[in-house]
């Protein structure tokens, strides 16, 4: 297999440098190749420019900036002889076909033998784009199709064409997997391949059908969203996200190689406002707005008939709550335009899936996959359907004079994935179910939990066995907010893990390892005054992170997503972290004007101060933990949290997500060999000098108008936790004076009204709210 150290990247535009950029991520060095710019003197201006680009995009193209030092940009006239150095060319210019081709004829005279090369095109055939060249450039070829934004979206479609080596599609499904942690699917050269094919599809449907039913903007958004499975951006949510006038241009790309039956053209024409937006420069999140749009400080949403904007109106739907008690099907039975509109549009979409095989795949796991890593679904169109029950989605589409895929009724009464001999398997349109395939060194709990039985739980987590002696605690409410209920569980899963097992995993497949304490149950206790409760419900979650941390076995958590607030502080518990590359970490109580209660101020002056007794020396890493936490500091990536001790030198770093729970079982193991808890934490008083010096900080960020009046209640609470309370300067603390005064600080500031609003806000808005 060949080995890739060095990539050339041809095109410096966004899906370009979003390639080179996530490149220079893996530690790969990057030759990054534009055209010559006509408007500069610097031949290499345009590559040049979107090095600048990375290193100001929101969010972060880059784990670090200092990666940027692996990309050189170069230009197209004078540095193609320099191709002879890579072992990888992937092109990412202008969709056009003439363009292409001449530039692999470029290409075809500069690359070394056995150099491979990709295209990151979404809608041209790869027989077309090869056509008329050599054999030796075609044995190489292959489609690479990244989705944007390339570091943070899953999906890579690899396409091989009829003369492609089997050795190039296996060396890049094996570099993209483990070095760029790609989700790689094999397609077929099908217009759209599988993510675009049936995405697009989706979301022409839902803006149609919202139209049709009359719903408006936030309602189709609302029910098209987080019930459905789908992100909450929904369907108009994601049109302004991606750009209005570029999904018009995909959808052109769709329909054009598209015979005229496919039903994509049905939904293809969208609706009349779309072009009325675009013509007014209403082309999304990167114009003035698309469906939704900033207006006078105030958000607003357009109305689908009238094409006029409104202030949004958050909708309160009865289907919505019905379908929190009965799940999808209590959704799409719903007797009112909501669930109509939820049904139409699982009914076309998942339809129009089942469509496609065998056409595009023989088995339903790859299209499923695809929307799962592509357009971030928590279930695929063959799972949805198989949740409906294939039966009762087979009969209620004939009954709507719906076509009916034959492969619903090739299918019978069973359904698209079953379990058998402990085996997760998928149904074959040759009528035969065999195991759903994995790469390998791939493992996912939401495998082992379809084949196997949790040892304990609650309706906050469960204890799952993940093999070789190792158990796997998972959080699975909304965004994994963590309640007394989740502690539970938790310190179940220790006492558990202590009596049978070697070693316990903190981890799941949600988008998100935990946004936090779950601030509805904070906000209930607070307006209702039950201090007791609340102070009870933090001490249990301190002495688990506790009991956690000083286990007899090692506790390895393995975060994805979101770890905030009291969802960190698990993981400042834990013995080591197996991070993936894309995690987000930090203490942000104080947004919600309180102070981490789960011994996330403990931690992290331990972190900052390494049990000294020198009051100085404690307080200058007291006071890099008041930045911390008192301007709720994230990392973005596991290099940043490094800096800041979020992460230590002991932790690891999976770029593959579906790597993350083996990996970290196996630094689990790798830890039982001997192990032994850490020494208890000590630390001493810093008194007034240590507060005094923190208010200098606060008083400057006052001048700046950073600090509002509510901060600086928060802040100054903040100072006197972490100088020890009232405690005189140099006076020993152990690790139960500071939780005790982490749960006196945040009881304190939860009863003040202002602390009140801001939790109430953030529930509300989803935004701090600055008082």
């Amino acid at each position: 297999m060949t080995d890739i150290n060095k990539v050339a990247v041809i095109g410096a535009g966004t899906m370009g440098s979003g390639i080179a950029s996530h490149l220079s991520n893996a530690g790969i060095e990057v030759l990054l190749y534009d055209i010559v710019s006509g408007e500069s003197g610097t031949p290499n201006a345009i590559a040049e420019g979107a090095l600048q680009r990375m290193l100001d995009s929101s969010p972060p193209a880059l784990m670090d900036p200092g990666n940027i030092q692996r990309i050189t940009p170069l230009n197209l006239r004078d540095d193609l002889p320099r191709l002879a150095e890579v072992d990888w060319i992937a092109e990412a210019i202008v969709e056009r076909i003439d363009i292409k081709r001449a530039l692999y004829r470029e290409i075809e005279q500069h690359r070394r033998a056995g150099c491979l090369v990709s295209s990151n095109t979404s809608t041209l055939p790869l027989g077309m784009l090869t056509e008329g060249l050599p054999d030796r450039f075609r044995e190489d070829f292959c489609i690479t199709h990244f989705f944007n934004p390339v570091r943070y979206m899953r999906l890579l479609e690899i396409v091989a064409g009829p003369l492609t080596r089997p050795e190039v599609i296996h060396t890049l499904t094996d570099f993209c997997d483990r070095k760029l942690g790609k989700g790689v699917v094999a397609c077929r050269d099908t217009p759209g391949f599988l993510g675009n094919r049936v995405g697009v599809f989706a979301l022409q449907a839902g803006i149609i059908e919202a139209q049709a039913q009359g719903l408006s903007v936030e309602a189709a958004d609302a029910i098209m969203g987080r019930p459905m499975g789908i992100p909450k951006t929904g369907v108009f949510g994601l049109y302004d996200l991606i750009g209005v006038d570029l999904m018009l241009d995909v959808v052109k790309s769709l329909q054009l190689p598209l015979p005229p039956e496919d039903p994509f053209h049905q939904v293809a024409p969208g609706i009349p406002v779309i072009a009325q937006m675009v013509a007014a420069g209403y082309t999304g999140n990167k114009g003035k707005g698309g469906f939704y749009r900033r207006h006078h400080g105030r958000r607003e949403a357009i109305d689908l008939d009238s094409g006029e904007y409104r202030p949004v109106q958050r909708p309160d739907l009865a289907a919505l709550r019905a379908s929190e008690q009965g799940g999808l099907r209590a959704l799409v039975e719903y007797p009112d335009a909501c669930g109509r509109f939820a049904w139409r549009v699982l009914a076309r979409t998942l339809s129009y899936a089942a469509s496609l095989l065998p056409q595009v795949a023989d088995s339903p796991s790859p299209v499923d996959e695809a929307m799962s890593l592509g357009y971030s679904w928590s279930r695929g169109p063959f799972q949805l359907i198989d949740a409906l029950g294939i039966e009762t989605f087979r009969d209620r589409l004939a009954a709507d004079g719906l076509a009916v895929p034959p492969v619903l009724e090739q299918i019978g009464d069973q359904s698209f994935y079953r379990v058998q001999d402990q085996q997760l398997q998928e149904y074959h349109c040759d009528g035969v179910y065999r195991p759903v395939k994995r790469a390998e060194g791939v493992l996912r709990l939401t495998d082992l939990k379809a084949t196997r039985q949790r040892l304990s739980g609650n309706a906050a987590a469960s204890l799952w066995d993940v093999g070789e002696g190792v158990v796997c605690l998972e959080f699975h409410t909304k965004a994994n907010a963590l309640s007394p209920q989740s502690m539970q569980a938790m310190a179940e899963a220790l006492e558990i893990t202590g009596r049978n097992h070697r070693a316990l995993l903190i981890h799941s497949d949600a988008p998100h390892f935990s946004v936090g304490f779950n601030l509805e149950y904070a906000l209930d206790c607070a307006r209702r005054k039950a201090w007791s409760e609340l102070d009870s419900a933090l001490r249990d979650f301190q002495a688990t992170c506790l009991a956690a941390k000083y286990a007899p076995y090692p506790v390895v958590a393995a975060p994805s997503g979101l770890a905030l607030g009291g969802g960190f502080e698990v993981l400042l518990g834990s013995d080591q972290v197996q991070a993936h590359s894309n995690i987000t970490l930090g203490l942000v109580e104080t947004l919600v004007g309180v102070v981490p209660a789960g011994g996330g101020c403990k931690e992290m002056l331990h972190r900052w101060t390494h049990n000294t007794n020198d009051p100085q020396a404690a307080q200058q890493g007291a006071l890099k933990v008041f930045n911390l936490i008192g301007m709720a500091r994230t990392a973005s990536s596991p290099g940043e949290a490094l800096q800041q001790r979020f992460l230590l030198e002991r932790d690891a770093t999976t770029m593959n997500r579906d790597r993350l729970l083996a990996e970290a079982r196996q630094l689990a193991l790798d830890r039982t060999h001997e192990y032994s808890p850490p020494e208890p934490a000590s630390f001493i008083a810093l008194g007034q000098p240590g507060r005094d010096a923190m208010g200098e900080v606060l008083d400057k960020l006052k001048t700046r108008g950073i600090a509002g009046p509510h901060d600086c209640v928060v802040s100054n609470a903040l100072a006197r936790l972490l100088c020890g309370g009232d405690r005189p300067r140099g006076a020993p603390l152990n690790e139960q004076d500071l939780l005790d005064l982490e749960r006196e600080t945040f009881l304190e500031l939860a009863a003040t009204p202002a602390s009140i609003d801001r939790i109430a806000h953030m529930l509300d808005s989803g935004q701090a709210l600055r008082n």
